[in-house]
């Protein structure tokens, strides 16, 4: 009898085992062959609260995890890449979004014998991963999780005893049931306890559907056991936020308080919420086959209704989560710049990592070009607290030393996982666009005390070279507004010809301004205030060098 028992366990451990897997291998699949559409999609994150919604919903339904889609907003919050509000909307849309994968389970997990067509779908895309044309090795990934994944649902489906010829695995759930409201707050920790266990709703819900499905627990039991696996879920994201900027463990607290609000009303409607799914369902609810079926609808219906109440509260979310999470001392001082690697342990989500770096870069970017406007804006227009520019400027390019830094080791972090041929190309030309940017942040700096040298000392340049730098600069700002309008994107053999056409008037400039240069020595002019004039040029030279290494980059970038 308990060897048995023991071997059930390892069966039913080994099918949620296959059915994690496929889920991982399949939401890794569509990742890769959602490719540069999953860009566009965290585009409209930051537009407005209903789209936040759409985009948490269309993010989950391609990676099949509402963790995931969680744990990077609370990552975007943390860079200031999403404010609160857009975060809250976000997660939001990821709770429907999860309910996507409850559909696919439900329908076609109990309603055909997937055992059956499972392998042949397994044997169809195991070939496409052989294959180098196009992303049919995604296709293939995303063929064999699909099926890799029902067939963990068969197995789980066969290793959960049949209640009608083992009744005794009743006895225990006796204890809980018949307790009236305590009942349905026993089974809503039931649930989230068993999704904090597995870490992904999705596969709690699967459990949950088969124990409903073999008999061994009814419809309302099942309910609130999916309504604790709706607060359960949250525990990944509270995980990420630790550590992080008080906005980030603002967004989890917010993506907390708000399942917990759904809860709370549908305690007071559950009864009637159950006879609702019961009457609208366009099946035969009493049939028990259908169990499943009306497990989603309900799923379904709570998330989307809770979603359209809160939707118009969310302003009232993050006031509260404002006063829940209050600032600390850490928060106060300049927190050190960090980006942490994101994982939610069962999906890869190295896409999304990739995509996350795109735009740190581009804050990277926007560091660098303001600290060479505010230093070419120091030079003709110096100040008595040109000390305030200076000490802004120099912190400016110390953060681009840390940003580089991480950024890189971030990106060689999402190259260890797997990665397609394309998103490794696009992972060398970004690590080497950090670089290039660090280095335009060191010259701006050299700039800028060269600058601040001219100042102290009193340096009079001749009048043509102050007009020589300003043409000089100005040529440097279009190359740098050149590589920021198409960063990060492949830039076309066209664009890139204007890169080059650019760097060959920098080049012309600086030989035609050395020349002068040499003429007023020849002439004349003060040493000291043509050596400081070429040192100027030197550095204006070498951005132009690191604009043009960033556009070879970019050309190389898909």
């Amino acid at each position: 009898m308990v060897g048995s028992v023991i071997q059930s366990i390892f069966q039913i451990l080994g099918a949620l085992g296959v059915f994690l897997y496929g889920m991982h291998v399949m939401s890794d699949g569509i990742q890769k062959v959602a490719g540069s559409r999953m860009k566009s999609i965290l585009g409209y994150m930051t537009k407005n609260r209903f789209l936040a919604v759409l985009t948490g919903f269309m993010i989950t339904a391609l990676v099949q995890s509402s963790s995931a889609t969680t744990v990077l907003v609370v990552s975007f919050v943390n860079a200031a890449l999403l404010n609160l509000t857009q975060g809250i909307g976000v997660i939001m849309g990821a709770n429907i979004g999860t309910t996507v994968t409850t559909w696919l389970v439900s329908f076609i997990g109990f309603k055909f014998n997937i055992a059956a067509i499972s392998l042949p779908i397994i044997g169809v895309g195991m070939p496409l991963l052989f294959l180098r044309k196009g992303n049919s090795k995604d296709w293939g990934e995303v063929l064999i999780g699909f099926g890799l994944l029902f067939l963990g649902l068969a197995f789980l489906k066969d290793s959960v005893p049949d209640i009608k010829n083992h009744p005794e695995v009743l006895s225990f759930l006796a204890d809980f049931t018949g307790k009236g409201f305590w009942s349905y707050l026993i089974f809503i920790g039931v649930g989230t306890v068993l999704t904090v266990i597995v870490q992904s709703s999705s596969a709690a819900m699967a459990i949950t559907i088969t124990m409903a499905y073999k008999g061994w627990i009814d419809f309302p039991t099942a309910a609130a056991i999916v309504l604790g696996e709706n607060i359960g879920t949250t525990i990944t994201a509270y995980l990420a936020s630790i550590g992080t900027s008080v906005n980030a463990r603002r967004a989890a607290r917010a993506h907390f308080l708000f399942n917990v609000f759904g809860v709370v009303w549908m305690t007071i409607s559950f009864k009637f919420f159950l006879n609702l799914v019961l009457k609208i369902a366009p099946w035969d609810p009493t049939i028990a086959t259908n169990l499943p079926l009306n497990l989603s609808l309900f799923h379904t219906l709570f998330n989307v209704i809770n979603t359209f109440i809160c939707i118009w509260l969310i302003k009232y979310f993050a006031i509260l989560v404002n006063k829940m999470v209050k600032p600390g001392k850490a928060d106060e001082k300049e927190v050190a710049y960090t980006l942490q690697y994101l994982n939610t342990g069962l999906m890869d989500t190295a896409a999304l990592n990739i995509e996350t770096a795109r735009l740190e870069i581009n804050k990277m970017a926007e560091v660098c070009e303001k600290a060479f406007y505010d230093a070419i804006d120091l030079f003709f227009h110096p100040t008595k607290k040109m000390g305030d520019v200076v000490e802004s400027i120099r912190r400016a390019e110390e953060l681009t030393d840390v940003m580089n830094e991480e950024i890189c080791s971030y990106l060689i972090e999402c190259s260890k996982h797997t990665v397609t041929d394309k998103e490794s190309t696009n992972i060398s030309a970004m690590i080497r666009i950090t670089g290039e940017l660090e280095s335009i942040a060191d010259s701006t700096f050299r700039l800028l005390m060269l600058f601040q040298k001219k100042y102290d000392r009193k340096l009079d340049l001749h009048p043509d070279a102050a007009k020589e730098i300003q043409e000089f600069s100005n040529i440097i700002k279009r190359f740098i507004d050149f590589y920021k309008s198409h960063l990060i994107e492949h830039i076309s053999q066209s664009d890139f010809k204007l890169a080059n056409e650019l760097e060959i008037k920098v080049d012309h400039s600086r030989d035609t301004l050395k020349k002068a240069a040499r003429g007023r020595l020849n002439d004349g002019a003060d040493v000291y205030s043509e050596i400081l004039y070429i040192d100027i040029l030197k550095h204006l030279e070498h951005i132009g060098d690191y604009a043009l290494n960033i556009s070879e980059a970019l050309h190389i970038y898909n």
